[in-house]
C-alpha cells in the first residue's frame, strides 16, 4: 500500500488546476450503454474509479480505451447485462449500470454496491422507481436481478416520489426513464450539478429531460436505438476544488484554484468567509470564461457552526476538510452531520495529531488548538484522506497518512498538485498498511 507523507509549516501559493469531476464522469459514463454507438469523454480525470468503471463497461461488453483525460467507449450492442460483485464492491457508483441495462437490454443482474465505509447507503429508492416503472425486481444471494415487464419488456414512464434526495437514485432513474415508454416524473430528486450534468448527456443523446438540477425532473423517453452516442467534457470537480480551498485557508497561503465555479460552492464559500477567510470568483486572463477561485487569508480563523445538508447544502464531501480548518480556528465550533451516521472516522486520527475533538453522535465539537502534530496516521475513507493530508501540511513535523488508495480514488495526482504549490509532500510506494 503506498503512504503520502507530508512535512508541515508550508504555506501554499500559486496555481492548481481542478481535475474534471469523477461523480459526474462516472454516471456519463454508465450512460454510454443507452446507445450502441461510440463516445467520448473529455476532460475526464485519471483515477481508480475511472479505471473502476471502464473495466465494468468492459466486462458488460463494451470497449474502453483511457487516453487521459480522455475515455473513448466503442460502439456495441452485444452486452451481458451482469455486473458482478468484485467489480461493484470496489465502488457505490457501479450500481449506476442498473438503470440503463434495464432500460436497454430488459433485464439486469447486478450486485448489491460497496464502496466507502461511511454507513448505510441501501438502494432502496432506485429499485422503488424502477418497480414503479414497470419493472420485476428481486434479491438472490447479494445480487439485483431486475426484468423489463412481461419477462423482459420496455420499461414504461412513472411518477416516482423518492423518500429522501439522492444523487445515484436520482441518476439512476434518470437514466432508466430516457428509454421508458412515455413520459416519467421524479419528485423530491438530488440537485448536485453532477445531476445537472447528466441531463445534459442525455439531452444531447436525444432524451427530453427537463428540471435536472431542481427537485422536479421530467423525462420523456425515446424508443430502442433512438438515443445517440455523444462527445462531452466533463464538468470541473466542486470537491476537489473545496479541498483545495480549505487546504489554502488552513495553510494561511494564497492559491488560485483553477476551474472552480463558485456557484457550485455557495455553501462552502459562505462558512468560509465566516471563518476569516476571503474567498472571491476570478474570470480567466484570456476572457475564455475558464478562470477559477482566489482563496486567502491574513488574519486568525473563526470558529463556525456547519452543518451537513444535501445540496445547495454544505457538502458532507467537504465535512472532513473543514472539520481541520476548525481545528485550527479559536474558539468553539460545533460540526454536525446529517448525511452519514459513520463519517467522523477522520476524528481519531485527528486527535493522535493534537486536535480536541469530542464526538456527540453525529456531532462533534472542535476546540481550537495552537498547533497540530506530525504523526503516522491511517486513512479510512475518501474525504478523511484529504482532510489527514491537510492536517499534516499545517502539523508541526512530519505526518504519513497510510491507505492512501482511498485518496486515489477521488484526487488526481494529489501530491504533485500540492507540490506544485509549495508543499513537501512525497508518495512513498509500498508503505506498511
Amino acid at each position: 500500500m503506498d503512504a503520502i507523507r507530508v512535512r508541515g509549516g508550508a504555506t501554499l501559493r500559486g496555481k492548481v488546476r481542478i481535475s474534471g469531476a469523477k461523480n459526474a464522469a462516472l454516471p456519463i459514463l454508465c450512460a454510454t450503454l443507452l446507445s450502441d454507438g461510440a463516445s467520448r469523454l473529455r476532460n475526464v480525470p485519471a483515477l481508480r474509479d475511472i479505471h473502476t468503471t471502464s473495466a465494468l463497461l468492459r466486462f458488460l461488453g463494451r470497449g474502453v480505451e483511457i487516453h487521459g483525460p480522455e475515455v473513448h467507449v466503442a460502439a456495441g450492442s452485444n452486452v451481458r447485462p451482469e455486473a458482478p460483485y468484485e467489480l461493484v464492491k470496489q465502488m457505490r457508483a457501479s450500481v449506476l449500470v442498473l438503470g440503463p441495462l434495464l432500460a436497454r437490454f430488459g433485464r439486469a443482474k447486478v450486485s448489491l454496491p460497496g464502496g466507502c465505509a461511511i454507513g448505510a447507503r441501501p438502494i432502496d429508492q432506485h429499485l422503488k422507481g424502477l418497480e414503479a416503472m414497470g419493472a420485476n425486481i428481486r434479491l438472490e444471494r447479494g445480487y439485483v436481478i431486475a426484468e423489463g415487464p412481461n419477462g423482459g419488456g420496455r420499461l414504461r414512464g412513472a411518477e416516482v416520489y423518492f423518500d429522501l434526495p439522492t444523487v445515484t437514485g436520482t441518476e439512476n432513474l434518470m437514466m432508466a426513464a430516457a428509454l421508458a415508454k412515455g413520459r416519467s416524473t421524479l419528485i423530491n430528486c438530488a440537485k448536485e450539478p453532477e445531476v445537472e450534468e447528466l441531463g445534459r448527456i442525455l439531452n444531447k443523446m436525444g432524451a427530453e429531460v427537463d428540471g435536472a438540477g431542481t427537485d422536479v425532473i421530467h423525462i420523456v423517453g425515446q424508443d430502442q436505438g433512438e438515443l445517440a452516442p455523444f462527445d462531452h467534457a466533463i464538468i470541473p470537480d466542486r470537491i476537489e476544488a473545496g479541498t483545495y480551498m480549505v487546504a489554502a485557508a488552513a495553510t494561511g497561503g494564497d492559491v488560485l484554484v483553477e476551474g472552480a465555479e463558485l456557484s457550485d460552492l455557495e455553501a462552502l464559500v459562505a462558512k468560509m468567509r465566516q471563518a476569516n477567510i476571503k474567498v472571491e470568483s476570478v474570470a480567466a486572463e484570456d476572457g475564455s470564461g475558464a478562470g477559477g477561485v482566489r482563496v486567502w487569508r491574513d488574519g486568525p480563523l473563526k470558529s463556525v457552526d456547519v452543518t451537513t445538508a444535501p445540496h445547495p447544502g454544505f457538502p458532507t464531501d467537504m465535512q472532513a476538510q473543514f472539520l481541520v480548518l476548525m481545528c485550527l480556528a479559536r474558539g468553539e465550533s460545533v460540526i454536525s452531520e446529517t448525511i452519514f451516521e459513520n463519517r467522523f472516522m477522520h476524528v481519531p486520527e485527528l486527535t493522535r495529531m493534537g486536535a480536541n475533538v469530542a464526538l456527540r453522535g453525529n456531532v462533534a465539537v472542535v476546540q481550537g488548538v495552537d498547533r497540530l502534530y506530525g504523526a503516522s496516521v491511517m486513512a479510512t475513507d475518501l474525504r478523511a484522506s484529504a482532510s489527514l493530508v491537510i492536517a499534516g501540511l499545517v502539523a508541526d513535523g512530519e505526518t504519513e497518512v497510510r491507505r492512501v488508495y482511498h485518496l486515489d480514488r477521488g484526487y488526481e495526482r494529489i501530491e504533485e498538485k500540492f507540490g506544485g504549490l509549495g508543499a513537501e509532500i512525497t508518495r512513498v510506494k509500498g508503505a506498511e498498511g
